[in-house]
């Protein structure tokens, strides 16, 4: 899918910033970041303003975009959720905020959480170009410290890319914070890799035990059907094939983006995981296309995740021309009303 390009308030505010930037240098730090949060660390390379711009200018457009997309999935299946307070649990330089105003015209309250104060500087400084997020309260803490001395809770709280900086026994309790301090709906956001899944798993089980419900992706709060479903579509084969939820967003590099990330591709996949819970049951969870539809000279192949808590392939064939015509509109991530074909 191609992705939400970042609000213009930001865009020009980052520019601003960039103004007189070294791109060299900007790629040189980028890369020392990135390798850091791919070896499993957290923010700790950002340690000043140009590395905090770099890593904003190279990752920014990506989580965003992520980030829109699964609001809009939590929107699509809950058009009633109107919050007010929002709470960016882990924010770095505000990617979710920023997100979450433009997918809630309602949301008037905006507070972060992060440890990182060369994100937090940046952060205030991007929320001054934008009317609504100039009230920012911008907390510096690590998440779960930052949890526990607030005594602020949020109708909408979201974690992005913030849960694999931390260790198995620090998730579980950061969850059990993120969720207390959860008055309406927690969305969490991870990497789409099989480690990201496996984390927004272990989330959403212990949260589904804590009374927690699912909203999206899933269309159930049973366990995920992916695994099982592997196995029986490679039943033939010795080893069956890994299968994992995940999504994904399909960004535009402009010039100055390629030069940072020091890649020649005009585009980035941003493949990505995410759960939105709920204290309330949703009252429709339509099926979820999970991977890109396949289609023949025949028919068209959709892997659909099932209110019923199974996985598994419906067929379009072309004949029934009215069906076919509607699910040719189908993208991988959609909900899909199997009803109306």
């Amino acid at each position: 899918m191609i992705a939400p390009d970042l609000p213009a308030e930001l865009k020009v505010a980052l520019d601003r910033k960039a103004e007189g930037l070294s791109r060299s240098d900007a790629a040189v730090r980028a890369v020392a970041i990135s390798q850091t949060y791919r070896g499993g660390g957290g923010s700790g390379t950002i340690r000043n303003e140009s590395d905090a711009l770099a890593y904003a200018l190279t990752r920014m457009p990506a989580t965003y975009a992520a980030v829109v997309a699964s609001l809009n999935a939590l929107r699509e299946i809950r058009p009633e959720f109107a919050p007010h307070t929002l709470l960016d649990i882990g924010a770095g330089p505000g990617t979710a905020t920023w997100a979450a105003a433009q997918a809630f015209d309602c949301l008037d309250e905006f507070t972060a959480i992060d440890a990182n104060p060369a994100l937090r500087t940046l952060a205030l400084d991007l929320a001054t170009d934008q009317a609504r997020l100039r009230s920012l309260r911008y907390v510096q803490s690590e998440a779960s410290a930052g949890l526990r001395n607030e005594t602020a809770s949020a109708d909408l709280a979201v974690a992005s890319y913030v849960i694999g900086e931390m260790n198995a026994d620090r998730q579980a309790a950061l969850v059990d914070l993120m969720w207390a301090a959860t008055r309406d709906t927690l969305l969490v956001v991870e990497p789409g890799t099989p480690a990201g899944y496996q984390r927004i798993l272990d989330l959403r089980r212990r949260l589904i035990a804590q009374g927690a419900h699912v909203v999206a992706p899933c269309p159930h709060d049973g366990e995920c059907p992916l695994i099982a479903f592997s196995r029986e579509e490679n039943a033939s084969k010795e080893k069956a094939a890994p299968d994992w939820c995940h999504f994904v967003q399909r960004l535009p590099r402009s010039r100055a983006h390629k030069r940072i990330k020091g890649v020649e591709l005009p585009f980035e996949d941003e493949k990505f995981s995410y759960v939105a819970l709920a204290r309330t049951p949703a009252r429709q969870r339509p099926p979820r296309v999970l991977a890109p539809p396949l289609v023949t000279k025949a028919e068209m192949r959709i892997k659909l995740c099932l209110p019923d808590g199974h996985a598994g392939v419906t067929t379009f064939p072309r004949r029934d021309k009215a069906a076919y015509a509607r699910m040719r509109r189908i993208s991988w991530g959609d909900a899909v009303n199997l009803t109306e074909t």
